[in-house]
């Protein structure tokens, strides 16, 4: 199928190729062997009938054998022609990407059919670009995705004979240089060989059929009577699937193989430099994502310019890690995103997009969804994140019923400040050392127990009761379990910072499901305004998927209350200090939000608010505050 390169690879190429069809050979046998069971009743069938029909299988007996193998296999047939139908009509999983048409990338087309002719395979059919930082080839022939999808990106693809779409990592085209997108490309793109063979190609359709067969039943809007069949289905082609699973994975492999062992004869040594670069963009796109842009989404906006950021922290990444050392001195070179026609609009699509996958934002930009450019970052997320938070906590201050205890002859009457938030998580000397289990009934002899042990283990007769350790009614006795807790290795040294705590993520949870539900209703809106008017998809790029529930990759990780709270009075302190110091809201490129204190970053902020959240000790923010120059008696401005 190839010819010799003369790099002296084509030994493990070929074996590689052979592996693959020997192993899609193995999938379409698994196939066969469903088929030959399918109608191995009606053959019975036609085997009895035509003995009754020469005389050989006569009498009653033979004739109610017709009758029950002939029903048998009306039904086995139905039920086969019902798997293979909805096998066959049911719509493979694709990757939510952005399409980009041969207008939109003319130089990007041009350097993969470069790259495809110097290894002898046939070209992508089209190219699509993925907020994520990897890169593969994905066949979109099947005849839902042509209809879903537009663009001269799905008309190349029409046919099964087409080749697969080219799906790459945006990152990758800001970050790489040219030769290092070319390098990086090339195992890739050396896929398509082994993909147009007929026996892999047939392979890999039957196994998406029956992956997509299986997710049937969960599709929205069926009967209770075709859910059920659906069911049957999809329990068929789980058999399947565990039949070749094994074979359709070394199949991949060894067509991963062929295309490796086929790339080495490009660019190799460009390679194995890029594939640093590969790491480094991974590292500081997830840096990008998680603490950059989720603070913007949970704001209702979304950064435009997410794949120009990765360069900005990719930098940044350089400059402290000495590791990633020298890495930014190839920013003199031509970027892979100059093979674009125009990358601002790419980014902003592909931005968009990753915000509706990570995040699960609207698929538009509107009032309560719009985008932001880095240079407005601090003011417009950073500094109403911090005041939304500051507002949020003071709220539930309110609630809780707690009073202003700000002090001192220059201070407002009303108004939120840093000082009420500190005075009511502040835990006093006294309450430090008086016992958690001591009651209003306390006497005072008890009172003189240390602080973590309780009063009735100084108990002489309590200590040597046997009746009174083991007695089942104490263990179940609430006031006994009040007792008992002091013997915690980790006791709750602030009840005011867990109430507050509870307080606030009860409120945050109201405020999450609000949000969901608005997006949930403008999600329908557009669901029924585009079956109502399909709207004409831009010419250069256009958006495919997702298929299922937004969003399929949340990046938001699980926080506890007291981590809520810790960044509630963060916040507080934020505001306090750009509103009474020289202090200004900014961006760090790979920590997200920063407050800027004399142009510096305020790095020692944390450990003191935690201090206080913690253990209630305000004497470690009260020392930065005072060196800071923030005065936390003064109201802040909040939303």
């Amino acid at each position: 199928m190839y010819g010799v390169s003369g790099t002296g690879a084509v030994v493990g190429e070929e074996w590689g190729a052979r592996a693959a069809r020997s192993r899609a050979l193995a999938v379409l046998r698994v196939r066969g062997r469903a088929l030959g069971l399918a109608v191995l009743p009606a053959a019975v069938a036609v085997v009895l009938y035509a003995g009754g029909v020469t005389g050989h299988f006569t009498g009653s007996g033979w004739g109610t054998a017709r009758w029950v193998v002939t029903v048998l296999a009306v039904l086995v047939l139905l039920a086969a022609t019902a798997v293979a139908l909805v096998v066959a009509r049911a719509r493979p999983a694709a990757t939510p990407t952005v399409e980009l048409s041969e207008t939109a990338a003319p130089d990007l087309y041009r350097l993969v059919r470069d790259l495809a002719d110097r290894l002898d395979v046939p070209a992508p059919s089209a190219i699509a670009l993925t907020p994520d930082c990897d890169s593969w080839l994905e066949d979109r022939t099947h005849r839902a995705h042509r209809k879903h999808g537009a663009g001269s990106a799905h008309r190349a693809s029409d046919g099964a004979g087409a080749a697969p779409v080219l799906v790459i990592g945006s990152p990758f085209l800001w970050w790489m240089r040219v030769a290092e997108l070319r390098a990086v490309l090339a195992p890739v793109v050396a896929g398509t060989g082994p993909a147009a063979h007929p026996d892999i190609a047939a392979a890999r359709r039957f196994v998406r059929g029956l992956d997509a067969a299986v997710a049937v039943p969960e599709t929205p809007g069926l009967d209770p009577f075709r859910r059920l069949g659906a069911r049957g289905v999809g329990q068929v082609a789980r058999v399947l699937l565990r039949a070749c699973r094994g074979h359709a994975g070394e199949m991949e492999r060894g067509v991963a193989a062929a295309g490796s062992e086929r790339a080495q004869a490009v660019d190799y040594g460009v390679r194995i430099v890029a594939q640093e670069q590969v790491g480094l963009a991974y590292a500081g796109w997830d840096r990008l994502l998680t603490r950059v842009a989720l603070p913007a989404w949970r704001m209702g906006r979304w950064p435009a310019k997410l794949d120009a950021g990765v360069v900005s922290a990719l930098t940044e990444l350089s400059r402290r890690d000495r590791l990633a050392d020298g890495f930014s001195s190839r920013l003199g070179e031509r970027p892979a995103c100059d093979l674009l026609e125009e990358p601002g609009a790419v980014d902003e699509a592909t931005s968009l997009l990753a915000a509706r996958l990570f995040h699960g934002g609207p698929a538009e930009a509107g009032p309560d969804w719009s985008p932001v450019e880095w240079s407005q970052y601090p003011e417009e997320v950073v500094d109403r994140k911090w005041r939304t938070d500051a507002a949020r906590l003071h709220e539930v201050l309110d609630r809780l019923g707690v009073a202003d205890s700000s002090a001192g002859p220059s201070t407002a009457p009303d108004g939120p400040t840093l000082t009420r938030v500190m005075a009511h998580l502040t835990v006093t000397p006294s309450a430090k050392e008086r016992p958690p289990a001591q009651t209003p009934a306390t006497t005072p002899a008890d009172a003189q127990a240390p602080d973590d042990t309780p009063a009735a283990v100084h108990d002489p007769e309590a200590v040597h009761d046997p009746e009174a350790v083991h007695d089942p009614e104490a263990v179940h006795d609430p006031e006994a379990l009040h007792d008992v807790s002091v013997l915690d290795d980790e006791p709750q040294s602030n009840p005011a910072a867990d109430a507050l705590a509870g307080a606030l993520s009860a409120l945050l949870a109201r405020e999450e499901a609000a949000r969901e539900a608005r997006a949930a209703a403008t999600a329908a809106e557009a669901a029924k305004t585009a079956a109502a008017a399909p709207s004409a998809t831009t010419p250069h790029t256009a958006v495919s998927g997702p298929d299922g529930p937004l969003p399929l990759f949340p990046l938001q990780p699980p926080r506890t209350g007291r981590d809520l709270l810790a960044d509630h009075v963060t916040a507080m302190v934020c505001c306090a200090a750009v509103d009474t110091a020289e202090a200004a809201p900014g961006l760090d490129w790979l920590d997200g939000p920063a407050l800027i204190v004399g142009g510096e970053r305020a790095s020692d902020l944390g450990p003191r608010v935690l201090a206080l959240v913690e253990d209630g000790d305000p004497e470690p923010l009260r020392a930065w505050l005072a060196r800071t120059g923030v005065r936390p008696e003064k109201p802040v401005r909040l939303v």
